[in-house]
């Protein structure tokens, strides 16, 4: 997938969490960069996934990644912009499955998908 069309999945992925009121002001993406990098998901206890979202920066398994997707992790970055080190803590103290911002996520794709249908 071209750097382009990263950036059109960004913007919307942006869009969709818009209209969300998870934090008081709405995830910026100015300094968020999005890639593909199938390597990354080849280190041990990274395989699982199939995104995975650091501070600023979005990793893909691989080309051609869903909305629902982008949005899922973007909004991993929103979650960082308002709640770092509590997101930190709970990554180390939570069972993936049950981590509230893993939750939120979820959740946050679920209330945008319905907006994304024609």
């Amino acid at each position: 997938m071209a750097d382009a069309e990263l950036h059109a999945a960004l913007a919307r992925a942006q869009t969709r969490l818009d209209t969300l009121d998870f934090y008081p002001e709405p995830v910026h993406v100015d300094r968020v960069r999005i890639h593909v990098a199938p390597w990354f998901f080849r280190i041990p206890g990274f395989r699982r996934y199939r995104g995975y979202a650091f501070w600023r920066t979005i990793l893909l398994k691989g080309p051609n990644p869903s909305d629902d997707l982008v949005t899922h992790e973007l909004c991993h970055v929103w979650q960082g912009q308002h709640r770092a080190l509590h997101m930190s803590w709970k990554q180390l103290t939570t069972r993936y499955r049950s981590n509230p911002y893993e939750l939120e996520a979820r959740r946050a794709v679920e209330a945008t998908r319905a907006a994304q249908a024609p």
